[in-house]
């Protein structure tokens, strides 16, 4: 039908080349962001879907830097108490050189002097190392010796935590192993002071019981330290685990928020010819009305 006051084929060409028109938006927002989901509009579904894997993967990302941290910590203990081992050793060579008939008073002295300065020494080590500003092995706040032991947050839930308890008692853990040392040396001081050595006598009265009391110490730091090992492996394959996790949900999440390049390239050029072609087609339609002219001529 021919009419002056409506044209169908200019209103049908309009709606097409509108719907062509925001095809092509979106497929050059795409394009141009990289991501094939902009806004929920795009993907409702798929947003939510991406959004929790984003969250999960955020959380792991912090865990996996929890866990080298975690595992640094330990190993500086652990190298703390691999020289306290060193130091215990040498302090027992001392007590069986001291404990043998051939050595003088004036032997033992020299060795009761030094066993004082590695005495010290042990003070040192155990009663200041710390990690981050925090002591490990004494202090009321200690990392590894303050009642409940130490958690780590080692994924991106609430219920994934790892404890270490090694605080022990006067026989076991931190607490036996300090204890026992002080045993040994009876001058050994917890907060890490140089004690008054005037009057020890490990070496120079009782060298040979001391040597029985070292090696009870020698065996309490090996205890301690085959516990924080333990501990710091378990930490080695949680951060593996949790890079393996990371790297297959980034993945995940890249295949959902990611836009194809190939496929989008080539929807955009059909949508630029379809508008080309929609946009002659709307020109020619117009043209139409001329044809009611002509029939009142």
């Amino acid at each position: 039908m021919l009419s002056l006051h409506t044209n169908n084929a200019a209103l049908s060409a309009q709606n097409s080349i509108g719907r062509t028109q925001s095809a092509l938006s979106t497929s050059q927002t795409r394009l141009s962001t990289g991501y094939r989901i902009n806004s929920a509009m795009d993907d409702a579904a798929g947003l939510q879907i991406a959004t929790r894997l984003k969250t999960q993967t955020s959380g792991m990302t912090v865990a996996m830097r929890n866990t080298q941290n975690s595992i640094s910590m330990l190993q500086t203990a652990e190298g703390a108490l691999d020289e306290t081992s060193n130091i215990l050793n040498r302090m027992k060579d001392l007590a069986t050189q001291a404990a043998d008939g051939s050595s003088t008073a004036d032997d033992k002295k020299a060795m009761q002097s030094e066993y004082n300065s590695l005495t010290q020494e042990l003070s040192n080590i155990l009663g200041n190392t710390s990690f981050g500003g925090t002591k490990l092995f004494a202090g009321t706040d200690s990392k590894l010796s303050t009642a409940g032991g130490v958690t780590f947050q080692i994924g991106a839930s609430s219920d994934e935590t790892m404890k270490l308890d090694i605080t022990g008692d006067a026989d076991t853990g931190v607490a036996g192993m300090h204890a026992k040392i002080a045993l040994a040396a009876t001058q050994y001081k917890l907060d890490g002071a140089d004690g008054d050595f005037t009057s020890n006598s490990e070496l120079t009265d009782s060298a040979n019981a001391t040597i029985d009391l070292l090696k009870t110490a020698i065996d309490a730091v090996g205890s301690v330290r085959s516990s924080i090992g333990a501990a710091s492996n378990r930490l080695d394959h949680v951060y593996n685990n949790l890079s393996n996790i990371s790297t297959n949900t980034k993945a995940a999440t890249g295949r959902i928020m990611d836009v194809d390049f190939a496929s989008e390239s080539a929807n955009m050029t059909s949508s630029q010819m379809l508008l080309q072609a929609g946009t002659a087609m709307l020109k020619q339609s117009n043209s139409q009305s001329s044809l009611v002219l002509s029939l009142l001529q």
